[in-house]
């Protein structure tokens, strides 16, 4: 029996909060399984050692729009998947699934209106497994990075985001790290990308910076095993705060203007700061509260944490 998962999200983070309904399908039929997903939301890279999964198919430019659909559901067909499970409400999977010949569909209800991601997936998965859930997720590395300082406590440092609402201002993390290594020596690592250069030399310039060692230019292969060696993530609700808490490392992580209910609520290995003024667990996209983050709840979790 040839499985098929769909998760046609799009972020790291998305991938991260789908992995363990993934992880629950592929034990309860005791087979590993094929995973459908866009580019971006780098499953090849997180995913290449999880021996839960046998394939990754990505979503390519050219499946886009009506011809799109027959020619996803032929490359498809052509792999007689006997099962399907659809991670989103939208006709289209549903569509391309009956062109591919797939007997048996389980799909979120269709048309539904956008809800709490993290529940909608637990509540679809148990349904159709009979059986509870986790919501922890595991990215399986089989090598970690073992030549870190062990005379330090390291940390990561997540300050890229999806948007500039979603951004805790770089001179918060500069103050907080200078802070931080006054109490306890730390060594910091720096988690962005190739768009976030002009802030990761701010902080590598700044003077508790000087030391600090970037990713921007590693694979996400190589990073993984930088932050497996890490004790704490502190920083935006990115893609990086969830492969942290999927790393089993503590993430300490700041929502400025994202769902915290859904993004923030699903693992125990993280720790939420939201804006100030704003109830406990309400922050969203509507909050807009970058500015209003309290830098000594971020100072003494992240003492707390690493204490």
């Amino acid at each position: 029996m040839k499985i098929l998962i769909i998760q046609p999200k799009k972020g790291m983070g998305d991938m991260i909060i789908y992995l363990p309904y993934i992880h629950a399908i592929s034990k309860k039929y005791k087979k590993s399984v094929s995973v459908l997903v866009k580019d971006n939301s780098r499953a090849k890279d997180l995913l290449a050692e999880d021996n839960h999964i046998n394939e990754i198919i990505t979503l390519k430019k050219e499946m886009d729009g009506i011809s799109g659909i027959f020619r996803l559901s032929k490359e498809l067909k052509k792999r007689n998947f006997e099962k399907v499970f659809i991670f989103n409400s939208s006709l289209r999977y549903n569509l391309i699934s009956r062109l591919a010949g797939i007997k048996f569909i389980y799909q979120y209800p269709l048309f539904r209106s956008k809800d709490n991601i993290v529940l909608s997936a637990k509540v679809f998965t148990e349904d159709v497994i009979n059986e509870v859930a986790s919501t922890e997720p595991n990215v399986i590395i089989k090598k970690r990075n073992d030549n870190l300082d062990k005379t330090f406590k390291h940390v990561c440092l997540g300050i890229s985001a999806s948007g500039p609402t979603k951004r805790w201002d770089i001179n918060n993390y500069i103050r907080l790290a200078e802070k931080i290594n006054s109490k306890i020596k730390c060594k910091f690592y720096i988690a962005g990308g190739e768009n976030d250069i002009d802030l990761i030399n701010k902080f590598k310039n700044s003077k508790v910076g000087k030391d600090s060692f970037s990713f921007e230019k590693m694979s996400i292969k190589e990073t993984l095993q930088y932050i497996l060696g890490c004790d704490l993530y502190i920083g935006n609700d990115t893609g990086w705060a969830h492969i942290s808490v999927a790393l089993k490392v503590k993430a300490l992580t700041i929502f400025c203007d994202s769902p915290v209910a859904a993004y923030g609520s699903y693992s125990s290995k993280m720790t939420t700061v939201e804006p100030e003024g704003v109830i406990k667990g309400t922050t969203t996209h509507d909050t807009l509260g970058k500015d209003k983050i309290s830098f000594d709840e971020v100072y003494n979790k992240s003492i707390q944490m690493l204490n």
